[in-house]
C-alpha cells in the first residue's frame, strides 16, 4: 500500500513538474512572438507611395522568413511603372489559407496638417498615427503577429498558410494581385480560401465582414462638333446640348433596387468639362465623365453595351463625332456565407462580443480579383481615418484583431 501511494504521488509530481516544463517553454517562446503594434509602425515607417516599396516588403519578408516561410518576389511592369509583389508560404499540404493585402500607400498630402510625421509610425494617446495604419500595413502586422504567437507555442498549421502582397492595390492595380495570382497558379499554388485585412470595420471593430463588392466602370464621352459664333448658330454644331442629352437619357435609366447583399447599383456624373472662356464662340468640344456602382444584377460588358446604343441613337440625330472611352476597375462579386465567412464572424464574436454583420457596401479592393480562385472574404481595422490626414488606429484594436486573426487560423485547422 505504501508504495502504491508513493508511485502515485511520484507520478503526480512528474505530471506537474512537465506541466510547469511546458508553461515555461511556451512563456520563454512567447517571448519570440512578434509584436504587432511595434511591427505596424515598423511598416508605417517605410514611405511605400504606389508603386515605390521602399523596403516595405524587404521588412515584411525579413520577417516571414524568420518565420519558417518561403518567399519570392514577382516584379511586375518596368520603369516608373513597376510594381513589386510578395509570395510566402509556410507548408506543402492542403488547404492553403492565404491572407492578402497591400503595403503600397496613398501620398500624405500636406504633412503641415499632420500631428506627427506620417511616415514615423508613433503612437499618441494610445493611437498609432501614420499613412497606412488603418490600411492596411496595421492588419498585415496583427496577422503575422498572431501566427508568431500560434507558432510560438509550437502549433502549426494542418495544411499551409501563405501571405499574397501586393504594392498596386491603391494605384491602377495593373502589375499587382491579378498578375501574382496568374504567375502563382500557373507555378502549381493552389488558395483554398483567403481573408484580405482591408479596413472593414466603419466606426468601431466587429462591425463588419465584406463578402463581396460592387463593380466599378468608368466612362468618358466627348462630343466634338463645330465651333463658331454664338449670333450664327446655324453655322456650327454645338456639343453641349448632344452630351447633355446623351448623360441625361443614361441618368433617367433606374438600374435596380439592390438585393438581400447589395445596395442599389447607382450612375454618377463625376464632371462635365467645355473649357470655354469666350462669352460669344460656340465651343468645340464637349467631354462628361461618370462612374457606375454596379450590382450582381450587372456585368460591365451588358452595361457598356448599353452606354453604346445610347450614344449610336445620338449619332443619328446630330452631326457630331462622339467618342467614348471606358475602363472597368473590376467586376461585381460575392461569396455566399461559408465555412469562411463563418469562422471569421465566430472568431471576431469569440474576442469582441460582436458578430460582424456580412456586408458588399464601400468602393472596390483586390478581393475582385481573388474571388476568381477561391472564397475570399475581407476583415481588418476601422477604417474612419484611411486616406485621411492623420489616419491611425486604436493600439487596442490592433491588438484585438491579432487575437481575432489568430482565432481565425486555429478554427480554420481545428
Amino acid at each position: 500500500m505504501v508504495l502504491q501511494v508513493s508511485f502515485a504521488k511520484y507520478q503526480r509530481d512528474k505530471i506537474l513538474a512537465c506541466i510547469i516544463h511546458q508553461g515555461l517553454v511556451k512563456i520563454m517562446n512567447m517571448k519570440n512572438a512578434i509584436d504587432p503594434v511595434k511591427f505596424a509602425a515598423d511598416l508605417i515607417s517605410y514611405p511605400s507611395i504606389t508603386p515605390k516599396d521602399e523596403g516595405a516588403l524587404d521588412r515584411l519578408e525579413k520577417q516571414l522568413s524568420e518565420l519558417g516561410f518561403r518567399c519570392r518576389r514577382y516584379p511586375f511592369g518596368s520603369g516608373e511603372d513597376r510594381v513589386d509583389n510578395l509570395y510566402a508560404r509556410l507548408g506543402d499540404r492542403a488547404p492553403n489559407f492565404c491572407f492578402a493585402g497591400h503595403t503600397d500607400v496613398v501620398p500624405p498630402g500636406d504633412k503641415k496638417g499632420w500631428e506627427l510625421d506620417p511616415f514615423a509610425g508613433e503612437i499618441k494617446n494610445g493611437k498609432l498615427i501614420g499613412r497606412g495604419a488603418a490600411d492596411m500595413k496595421g492588419a498585415i502586422a496583427a496577422f503575422v503577429g498572431g501566427l508568431s504567437e500560434l507558432l510560438a507555442t509550437g502549433w502549426l498549421p494542418e495544411g499551409s498558410v501563405s501571405f499574397l502582397i501586393t504594392g498596386d492595390e491603391e494605384g491602377p492595380a495593373i502589375n499587382g494581385t491579378k498578375k501574382l495570382l496568374s504567375a502563382i497558379t500557373e507555378e502549381g499554388e493552389k488558395i483554398d480560401h483567403c481573408l484580405v485585412g482591408e479596413p472593414t470595420n466603419p466606426l468601431r471593430m466587429g462591425e463588419m465582414i465584406k463578402n463581396g463588392r460592387r463593380g466599378s466602370l468608368n466612362a468618358e464621352i466627348t462630343v466634338i462638333g463645330k465651333q463658331g459664333h454664338v449670333a450664327y448658330p446655324h453655322l456650327t454644331t454645338n456639343p453641349i446640348p448632344i452630351l447633355v442629352g446623351i448623360i441625361s437619357e443614361l441618368q433617367s435609366r433606374f438600374l435596380d433596387n439592390g438585393s438581400e447583399f447589395f445596395q442599389p447599383s447607382n450612375l454618377e456624373v463625376t464632371t462635365i468639362d467645355v473649357g470655354n472662356p469666350t462669352e460669344n464662340m460656340i465651343p468645340e468640344r464637349a467631354c462628361a465623365r461618370f462612374n457606375i456602382r454596379f450590382n450582381i444584377e450587372h456585368n460591365s460588358a451588358e452595361l457598356i453595351q448599353w452606354i453604346e446604343g445610347v450614344i449610336d441613337n445620338a449619332r443619328t440625330k446630330f452631326d457630331a463625332l462622339i467618342e467614348l472611352n471606358v475602363r472597368v476597375s473590376g467586376e461585381s462579386f460575392l461569396t455566399p456565407p461559408c465555412k469562411l465567412t463563418d469562422i471569421i464572424q465566430n472568431s471576431a464574436e469569440k474576442i469582441l462580443g460582436i458578430k460582424p454583420a456580412l456586408s458588399t457596401s464601400g468602393g472596390t479592393s483586390d478581393a475582385r480579383f481573388i474571388t476568381h480562385y477561391a472564397p475570399v472574404a475581407e476583415f481588418g481595422l476601422v477604417g474612419a481615418t484611411m486616406h485621411q490626414v492623420n489616419e491611425q488606429v486604436d493600439v487596442e484594436d490592433i491588438l484585438s484583431l491579432t487575437k481575432i486573426y489568430k482565432e481565425v487560423l486555429l478554427s480554420y485547422f481545428r
